[in-house]
């Protein structure tokens, strides 16, 4: 004759009538690639909503290219820029180049002299053959200290 081995009876299931509650299943966890893969989309969605509301060409231009001046050439406009009388020097920023039809296109650009130092353009001669006899021209330039840049001559746009 065999034995058989019974577990002991649950308390419970020695009452007759009372059921035990089903186990409770935990939630099952994100994993780690999933939450990554939502903060991407995440930054993903918000970089091309900022790009359409600001203009991706001009979002990339600006963070790139911080002088808006630095591809002027003789007839091009520049915006209106400080009043500077005599022979005074004024630092500006924000000077920008902008359609010569435009209502804050204030300076036309006759000429342009690259390779100029900071004491070339305090100077002042570099912009000479493009002023006409009589004109008043202005002198814009952008320069590193110690390094060459470019100057602009401006004549007040008619």
């Amino acid at each position: 004759m065999s034995e058989q081995v019974a577990p002991p009876p649950t308390p419970d299931a020695a009452q007759p009538g009372i059921q035990a509650p089903p186990p409770v299943e935990q939630p099952a966890k994100k994993s780690g690639g999933k939450k990554a893969l939502g903060i991407v989309g995440a930054i993903v969605a918000f970089l091309v909503i900022a790009g359409l509301k600001l203009g991706v060409a001009s979002a990339i231009g600006n963070f790139f290219d911080t002088d808006a001046t630095a591809d002027a050439k003789a007839g091009d406009c520049i915006a209106e820029l400080p009043e500077v009388t005599g022979a005074e020097q004024e630092r500006v920023d924000g000077a920008k180049v902008v359609e010569c039809t435009a209502t804050d296109a204030a300076f036309a650009v006759v000429g342009r002299v690259d390779g100029q130092t900071e004491a070339q353009a305090r100077e002042g001669t570099a912009c000479d053959q493009f002023f006409k006899e009589g004109e008043e021209g202005y002198i814009f330039s952008s320069i590193e200290p110690g390094k060459t840049g470019y100057v602009l001559c401006l004549t007040k746009k008619a």
